[in-house]
C-alpha cells in the first residue's frame, strides 16, 4: 500500500498535466471541494426521506401565494439591510 500512494499521486500529476487548460479550473474546484470538510460533510449527508408534514405544504403554499402577488427582494437590497454590498461577499477560493 505504501508504493501505491506515490504512483496514484503521480499519476493523477499526469493526467492533470494532459488536460487543456480550460478544463483546469474545475478540476481545481473539485479538488478543493473534495478537501473542503464542509464540502465533503454535505456530500456525504444522507437525503432528507421525512414524509412533508401538512404544516409544512400550507406553509410552502403561503409563501408560493406571497410571491404571485408580491416582486421578490433583490439581494442587494437583503445585504444592505445587514449593512453590506456585494463586494463585501468573499469567494471561497479568494479568501486563500
Amino acid at each position: 500500500m505504501s508504493h501505491e500512494l506515490p504512483n496514484e499521486k503521480q499519476q493523477a500529476h499526469e493526467l492533470i498535466d494532459r488536460l487543456p487548460r480550460s478544463q483546469l479550473t474545475a478540476v481545481v474546484g473539485l479538488l478543493e471541494a473534495m478537501l473542503d470538510p464542509v464540502s465533503r460533510a454535505v456530500a456525504q449527508a444522507s437525503l432528507d426521506d421525512e414524509p412533508e408534514t401538512e404544516e409544512e405544504r400550507r406553509t410552502v403554499a403561503e409563501a408560493k401565494a406571497w410571491f404571485d402577488k408580491n416582486p421578490g427582494i433583490p439581494f442587494e437590497e437583503v445585504l444592505s439591510d445587514f449593512g453590506l454590498t456585494v463586494r463585501d461577499l468573499k469567494v471561497p477560493s479568494e479568501s486563500k
